[in-house]
């Protein structure tokens, strides 16, 4: 029946009273009803912070991540801050904040946040989504060993595959040969090989491949893509590459 009122009630008032007149009042009575159908429907699908959608969900990853290692720190409360402030309008920011206040005080099922994540946003995003809960973590440096623990849980049921998730570690853990995991290749790897995976990474983590998740997603598409540059100038420049 939803968004047919208008009609059918113009019909019946046709019908019964045979006067034009008073089916188009019928009608306009109808008209407000499928309007107010569609305002309600559409509140229900586009709310951000409804229980089990992405914004919700992502929440809850962040306030696993800022009570993982017994305190919440102002770093990590002003990263969070800056990312909702960018992608957000006032109202929304200030709910998630709250929200989130909410959610650091609760043992959160961190498996079941993110089975639901897996069926939102596709593999693109899911690895963006590491990259900033690492960025979260990295704000009060180092990251901790508990962290890195449950990064690590996430991306594994986040269905994020291990040299995905090695690659992103090298980003934010400080480590011998760095670049070449950035790359996700072997000291060994010949200098053709080095190229291919620079090529096959940059595609991989395009900026463009996360256009529809926000400016601060892409942003972070962005400097993770800096990165892999990074690497790949670092190697070139120890081995004499051109």
């Amino acid at each position: 029946m939803r968004g047919n009122w208008k009609w059918l009630l113009a019909l019946l008032a046709y019908l019964v009273f045979h006067r034009f007149s008073i089916a188009f009042v019928a009608f306009l009575v109808g008209a407000l009803i499928d309007a107010s159908e569609v305002h309600v429907e559409t509140f229900r699908v586009v709310s951000p912070l409804a229980p089990g959608g992405f914004l919700h969900s992502l929440l809850m990853l962040i306030a696993s991540i800022m009570r993982a290692d017994g305190k919440v720190v102002h770093s990590e409360l002003d990263y969070v801050k800056s990312f909702l402030n960018r992608n957000f309008d006032g109202n929304t920011a200030r709910e998630s904040l709250y929200l989130l206040r909410e959610l650091l005080k609760q043992d959160i099922a961190v498996d079941r946040v993110c089975d639901s994540i897996k069926h939102q946003i596709n593999y693109a995003g899911r690895l963006q989504i590491l990259h900033f809960l690492f960025g979260l973590a990295s704000t009060d440096h180092p990251v901790s060993e508990v962290e890195l623990s449950l990064i690590e849980q996430i991306a594994s049921a986040l269905e994020i595959g291990k040299q995905d998730f090695e690659s992103i570690r090298s980003m934010f853990v400080e480590e011998t040969g760095w670049a070449y995991k950035v790359l996700e290749i072997e000291p060994s790897a010949t200098n053709e090989e080095v190229k291919k995976a620079y090529r096959r990474m940059a595609m991989k983590y395009h900026p463009d491949k996360v256009n529809t998740l926000g400016e601060d997603v892409k942003k972070a598409a962005t400097e993770k893509f800096k990165k892999l540059t990074e690497a790949y100038e670092k190697i070139k420049a120890e081995r004499g590459m051109k």
